[in-house]
Order: C-alpha cells, then sequence, then structure tokens
C-alpha cells in the first residue's frame, strides 16, 4: 500500500494564520506538505514562504509541490532542510527580519511512519525512530543508557505507568543481545508488562515508542527553541499557529504562549485550543488527538532580529 498523509486542521490553520499574498509566511515542519500546499497557494507575487523540515524527503515533496504551482504571480520559495530549533539563524541567513504568519505541526507525516526507520511498530524496522540521518537513534538509547535514565524517559516523555519494569526488562533484554529492531524492543515492552495490559485498545509499547522517539530527536529541547525563535521573529500583528498532538508537548506551547502573553507581547485567538470536528476525526483517525493553538503578536511590539545561520537546500525565485 502506497503510504499517504492526510493533514490536520487545514481549513482552521488557514483561517488562523489570514495569510494575505504578499505575506511571508513561515510552514516550519513540512511534513506530508500538505499545509505547505495550501500555504502557498495562499500568497502571491510579493509573497515569500519559507519552509522547514529535518527530514530531506518532506523538503523534497514540497520542492515538488512548488514546481507543480505554474502560477505567474507565485511567491518566492526557500525550502530548508534542518531542524526547527534553527528558526533564527535560518532567517538570518536567508536575510528574513520577520514573519507575518508561521506554523508548527508537532505530528509526524504518513509518509516517515511508512519510512523503515522505527517510527512504527506495525511491522519489525531498524530501531532508529531519527527524521534525519545523523544523530542519536533510539537503539543507542535502549542500549547505552542506565536502567534508571530509560526508566526516567519512559515516565517524563511517555508518561508510562510501567517505566520501570519496562526499563528492567530492556536491560535484561540487551544483556543477552543488542537490541537493535522495533519487534525486539516490543519483545522487551511485553516483558515489562502485565498481560491485561497488552490486551487494552493500545498497543502497550505505543508510550515506549512516543518517547524514545522524542528523547531521540529532543523534541521538547527544539519545540522550546522554535517556539521562542517564532515569538521573536513574528512581526507586529503577526499571527502563530501550532498544532500538537499529545499531552507533553502541548502543555509545552500552552505553557510558553501563556507566558508570552503575560509579557504583553501578544494574546491568544482565540482563547481556547481549536479542536478537529467530529467529520475530520471519523475520516482521519490521526485527528483525533490535535489541538491547535493560536497567538497573534501585538501590533505595538517590536520585531527581534534573529541571529546565527544555516544551510539552505533550496532557494527558488
Amino acid at each position: 500500500m502506497e503510504p499517504r498523509h492526510d493533514s490536520v486542521l487545514v481549513k482552521e490553520v488557514l483561517g488562523a494564520l489570514r495569510a494575505a499574498p504578499s505575506d511571508t509566511v513561515i510552514d516550519a515542519t513540512l511534513g506530508g506538505a500538505g499545509h505547505f500546499k495550501e500555504l502557498l497557494a495562499a500568497l502571491g507575487e510579493g509573497g515569500i514562504i519559507v519552509g522547514i523540515d529535518a527530514d530531506p524527503a518532506a523538503v523534497e515533496r514540497a520542492r515538488e509541490a512548488y514546481a507543480r504551482d505554474r502560477r505567474p504571480e507565485r511567491p518566492v520559495a526557500h525550502l530548508v532542510n534542518d531542524n526547527f530549533r534553527n528558526l533564527a539563524r535560518i532567517l538570518e541567513r536567508l536575510g528574513i527580519g520577520g514573519a507575518d504568519a508561521i506554523f508548527f505541526d508537532l505530528g509526524w507525516s504518513g509518509y516517515q511512519i511508512a519510512a523503515p526507520r522505527g517510527f512504527s511498530f506495525g511491522e519489525d524496522q531498524p530501531l532508529l525512530m531519527t527524521y534525519g540521518e545523523n544523530g542519536q537513534t533510539a537503539a543507542d538509547i535502549v542500549n547505552s543508557a542506565s536502567e534508571e535514565e530509560i526508566a526516567d524517559i519512559l515516565f517524563t516523555y511517555g508518561e508510562e505507568q510501567f517505566a520501570r519494569p519496562i526499563a528492567r526488562a530492556i536491560v535484561a533484554a540487551r544483556a543477552k543481545a543488542r537490541i537493535l529492531t522495533t519487534g525486539a524492543l516490543v519483545a522487551a515492552v511485553e516483558a515489562g508488562t502485565p498481560h491485561w495490559y497488552q490486551k487494552g485498545k493500545t498497543h502497550p509499547a505505543t508510550k515506549t515508542f512516543q518517547a524514545l522517539r522524542i528523547a531521540a530527536n529532543d523534541e521538547i529541547g527544539a519545540l522550546r527553541e522554535g517556539l521562542a525563535a517564532a515569538l521573536r521573529a513574528l512581526s507586529s500583528g503577526g499571527r502563530l499557529a501550532v498544532i500538537s498532538f499529545h499531552s507533553i508537548e502541548d502543555r509545552v506551547v500552552k505553557n510558553m504562549l501563556r507566558d508570552a502573553v503575560h509579557e504583553g507581547l501578544g494574546s491568544l485567538s482565540p482563547k481556547k485550543p481549536l479542536i478537529p470536528p467530529r467529520a475530520e476525526v471519523l475520516a482521519n483517525r490521526r485527528a483525533r488527538s490535535a489541538k491547535l493553538r493560536v497567538f497573534e503578536r501585538a501590533l505595538a511590539a517590536p520585531c527581534a532580529e534573529p541571529v546565527g545561520s544555516a544551510g539552505i537546500l533550496f532557494s527558488y525565485v
């Protein structure tokens, strides 16, 4: 079966960002390029769209989408293979001092799940869980971290109630052979959890996989840095939209946006997060846990200039 990706809350994101044809828009998480295509279509001559993703395949999907846009008035596009935690350096390198709209989709795409990188336990795959080609893998963590460190990761990033017995089972399993595949990790999780836990609606390894993916990619650290840079990069009246899918990342988004409001940088618009309508959830199961939070920069707030540097994979005019 061909991999596919159905973007979540597309209509709501477009309504929240209110991109005008000449705006500068940043899609910090290209993923399946679904939101990117819609944001691209909203822009015209004089507009700029910056697309960022740590996964080179996601950048390629955006490049193909831009190539298919034959409009003579299409905007300038900069497509960058990098982590959004480096947003400030990316914008500095591109010479972009501020943005009218910035978007983050913190979920992963159907293409990433289908890629043999260990994101899914549906079939046995190498235990990588990385978005790019380099960096620490999930296998590195489970084979080198102490039992206490593994338990802390599972509890902190997965909210796994059986974090300690699972960590103990992982250490016992790796003493016999290195855990290098998703199948071997699932077996260790099952060895560390009670039988009734394995018969629930949710796969018993779901929280363990989530926690290791977050740890391997330092997703919470990247999110904090990326959001901080985005808030600084917003132009007066600019809007930031963030879709989160689990409580840990949503808590970070909620707290950072709340702090920005308290500091007088802007306001939440709307105050409550938007969730997908029932029809979308029925059509796309991935949408069921999505929350969209929107922040609007105050009109009088100055835009801090980002600093640093980053490489650019593509730049089109």
